[in-house]
């Protein structure tokens, strides 16, 4: 029997959710020196964050969901 599949971790409100579509877990850092974690193949941004925003949505690894 196979084991139950975990949850995904709800994105908080006002937070844009990207999958990361090479790795499950990596640091990605910002051009601003700031870093996001990648964690259940997964990355969040707050709405507003116009940085990180930027970056995630140019990164060719990631789309956004």
């Amino acid at each position: 029997m196979a084991a139950p599949k975990k949850p995904e971790p709800e994105a908080p409100s006002g937070a844009t959710v990207f999958r990361d579509t090479v790795y499950t877990s990596r640091t990605l850092i910002l051009p601003d020196g700031r870093s996001l974690p990648v964690a259940g193949g997964r990355v969040m941004a707050a709405a507003d964050d116009t940085v990180a925003l930027e970056y995630l949505k140019g990164h060719p690894d990631l789309q956004q969901e």
